[in-house]
């Protein structure tokens, strides 16, 4: 038996939209033949996939990425631009593939519009320079009658497309990124792309390139840049054959959130910064199968618990974290795939889709007492490739609450790791009680090969959930359920004074 402590009246930072942010990258088919497939029946007249489409709406993110990524180092954006039958197709380096660039800016900012999402665009800073990434943020948000306003003026869009958010390159520490440096080069040229932006757009948000907030990287570029970047990126992927170790795994995000924001802070004090750069956690995802150039894993329910086990992180350190972005979004470790006749989602979809659709405004502070699992590996366990044995012990059930600015509702979000027992829970509330209705909604793997009722077609090789709504009855500020083995659960409730 587990018991979930609430305090609506203790918040522990406001939830920013952003954190349900997602990444759409060129490679496999996460582009062309994912979301853009120009001649499909399945497209509208601009190559969108009118069925992806509707899938991500449903996930209300709050940002999307793109185009990279490691294509981000040696994508020129002029070539995207235009004529589709006058852009040039180039060798795509990062993947090994070769881009036709009919998918460029201005359909990338028309698909966030039409997804009503925030454009967040990553800058090349690998085989690009300043003046090219001038131009592009003239190019999206410039009013005034220059060239590069002008050019977009002529490719038929008038009003600036007011991007806000502009990364400074992507993961420039990897020797797998084209134009890698070292974090003393990164650190020197930042600096001057990030003063030189400033002065083109002050309102633009900027975002430095960071590793994991336990490298060296980090303390030399959160040192060089807290001054000048809004963000600093980290990214943490995670996953494995072994249960506990996937499901456990995404507490690393926990441990590198805060030695970033340690890293923040000694910087701040020691600089006397006013502002301090918040944290964009722009790439995670469970990915350890396919290494492939495609990336097309195909994911397990127990994914889903450690994609959901992610999101309760990400609200937990909501005052820290202000972005997170999926990676990715379609075909490639997604939870969108298609073919050319349908669009199917993986049980990854399901817990962003409740978390985003349940979060309220701000964070409360929880805590669980309650049957707890050791980080330690089982006998006969795979070798895990990312530690987090010197991490825990971790409760069977993690959670996270968000409640309104008005304290009237509340939503917790529960995932119930326990690969075969089920847990009789309480939620208690902190001076607070439960008013009806309460909602509860479950998701656990299905036993039969078809999604939930209504819900997307399954496609073949896809794993199956089932979803649950029911009401619940609570007593003042206590609620007792059953928390079904290997499960999520989101409990949504309108709340008062007790």
């Amino acid at each position: 038996m587990s018991q979930i402590a609430i305090a609506p009246g203790r918040i522990l930072g406001t939830i920013d939209r952003k954190v349900y942010g997602g990444f759409v990258e060129h490679l496999g088919r996460c582009v062309y033949g994912g979301l853009y497939e120009e001649g499909s029946p399945l497209a509208d007249e601009r190559g969108f996939r009118k069925d992806v489409l509707a899938l991500l709406r449903e996930m209300r993110l709050g940002v999307l990425r793109w185009p990279g990524g490691n294509f981000a180092s040696n994508y020129h954006w002029t070539d995207g631009i235009g004529p589709k039958d006058q852009r040039p197709r180039r060798p795509e380096l990062a993947w090994g593939g070769e881009e036709p660039n009919t998918f460029g800016t201005d359909e990338f900012l028309a698909y966030c519009a039409e997804l009503q999402v925030p454009p967040y665009i990553c800058l090349n800073m690998g085989t690009g320079t300043l003046a090219e990434a001038l131009a592009w943020v003239e190019y999206c948000n410039s009013a005034r009658n220059t060239a590069w306003a002008a050019r977009r003026r002529a490719n038929g869009r008038d009003d600036p497309y007011q991007v806000r958010y502009w990364a400074l390159g992507n993961e420039m520490y990897g020797p797998w990124q084209v134009g890698m440096m070292t974090a003393e080069e990164y650190v020197r040229e930042a600096t001057r792309w990030a003063r030189a932006i400033k002065m083109l757009d002050p309102d633009a948000q900027l975002i430095a390139c960071g590793e994991t907030g336990l490298t060296e990287w980090d303390a030399v570029a959160i040192d060089g840049l807290a001054g000048l970047a809004d963000y600093y990126s980290i990214h943490i992927y995670t996953g494995s054959d072994d249960y506990w170790t996937n499901l456990l795994q995404p507490h690393q995000a926990e441990r590198a959130i805060a030695a970033t924001a340690a890293l923040i802070d000694r910087t701040a004090y020691m600089r006397g910064l006013r502002h301090k750069p918040a944290i964009a956690y722009d790439e995670w995802n469970v990915w350890y199968r396919t290494m492939t150039v495609d990336l097309a894993e195909r994911y397990t329910f127990d994914d889903a618990l450690a994609v959901a086990t992610y999101l309760n992180i990400f609200v937990r350190n909501c005052s820290r974290v202000r972005m997170a972005n999926l990676a990715q979004l379609v075909n490639a470790i997604a939870p969108v795939v298609t073919t050319d006749e349908a669009a199917a989602v993986q049980p990854i979809y399901y817990p962003f889709l409740l978390h985003a659709r349940a979060a309220r405004d701000a964070a409360a502070d929880v805590h669980v007492e309650g049957p707890t699992v050791s980080p330690e590996l089982p006998e006969g366990a795979s070798r895990w490739t990312h530690r987090v044995a010197d991490l825990g012990p971790f409760t069977l059930v993690d959670a996270a609450a968000s409640v309104s600015a008005d304290r009237r509702r509340v939503a917790v979000t529960l995932v119930n790791r326990s690969p075969d027992a089920a847990d009789d829970a309480r939620l208690v509330l902190r001076e607070f009680a439960f008013a009806d209705p309460v909602t509860v909604t479950t998701l656990t793997a299905a036993g039969h090969q078809s999604q939930n009722p209504g819900g997307p077609p399954a496609l073949p090789g896809l794993a199956a959930v089932h979803l649950a709504i029911a009401e619940a009855t609570a007593h003042g500020p206590v609620l007792a359920l059953t928390l079904p083995p290997r499960s999520f659960t989101v409990v949504e409730a309108p709340i008062g004074p007790a």
